[in-house]
């Protein structure tokens, strides 16, 4: 998924009186040890978010979106690759990263070491690709503040905050293909989600490199299936029928019986699904 699709969310903070904190439920789960392997010589183009997002009361000052402008203004146009392990925090400042992520000159790829919770979660869904660890997590969740003041004043803060929360729930269904609704009450929930359920929701594209089975072990990817739907329903396929040919042709690839290595078009299967979906690429349908 390319990053300038993506929704664009507002910057800075709702009102002076309110600064976001970091829950520390997220904080407890943070395993602040795991890092990405130290690069073999070459250019260095990675950026590491592997503390607090902003400024935390427990902790001091983290990732901010001044050191990643920084960061991306030295390492110029091009490629990066930005590794996460983070427990969140500053949710506004992370608001920015996203967004400055989303403007660099440059495929982002982002890998989720260990955890992206809350804001963390933001910044990772600026990647052009996601990657996370098998037993990497996801957390999402409303934003969360600490207020002061009467009745009347708390009631103004949570209204203000109510865009911020429907940013968040455009950007993770952006994602995922789903819907805000949905989305919506994940956050509500306070939702972790695992490594390849976040694959299989739509969060996340792949594994992390070290954790991806060899071909032919394994199920047709989440992102695959993605854009085989999207190229059906674009040449005027109801999501129905779209769906029951993706099933199909899954099922078929699972089928040791096939004896192949997992690609549905090099096994031979001769199944009426398989036979439908490459009619309709022989006709020049485009699954990009």
């Amino acid at each position: 998924m390319s990053k300038k699709t993506l929704p664009g969310v507002p910057e800075g903070r709702p009102c002076a009186a309110v600064s976001s904190q970091l829950q520390p439920r997220a904080l407890d789960r943070w395993n602040a040890g795991v890092r990405a392997a130290a690069s073999d010589g070459g250019e260095d183009r990675s950026i590491s978010v592997y503390d607090v997002i902003g400024y935390d009361y427990w902790t001091g000052e983290g990732v901010t979106a001044k050191r990643i402008a920084a960061a991306l203004r030295s390492m110029g146009a091009g490629p990066v690759t930005v590794n996460v392990n983070s427990p969140g925090g500053d949710m506004f400042e992370g608001l920015a990263i996203y967004n400055l992520l989303r403007e660099h000159d440059g495929e982002i790829t982002v890998k989720i070491l260990g955890l992206a919770a809350s804001a963390a979660s933001v910044i990772a869904m600026a990647g052009d690709k996601v990657q996370i660890a098998r037993a990497g997590f996801l957390m999402i969740h409303n934003a969360w503040v600490m207020a002061i003041g009467n009745r009347n004043d708390l009631i103004e803060v949570a209204n203000t905050l109510k865009p911020f929360d429907d940013a968040m729930a455009g950007i993770y269904a952006a994602r995922t293909g789903q819907d805000t609704k949905a989305m919506a009450k994940l956050m509500d929930a306070e939702t972790w989600i695992g490594g390849e359920a976040a694959i299989e929701d739509g969060f996340a594209d792949e594994l992390l490199p070290s954790d991806q089975v060899q071909k032919g072990a394994g199920k047709t990817s989440a992102s695959a299936v993605r854009r085989i739907e999207a190229g059906l329903r674009a040449g005027g396929m109801p999501k129905s029928e779209a769906m029951r040919l993706i099933s199909e042709i899954k099922s078929s690839a699972g089928d040791p019986a096939g004896g192949g290595e997992g690609d549905p078009t090099e096994r031979g299967l001769g199944n009426q699904a398989a036979t439908e979906v490459l009619s309709l690429l022989k006709n020049g349908l485009s699954l990009s």
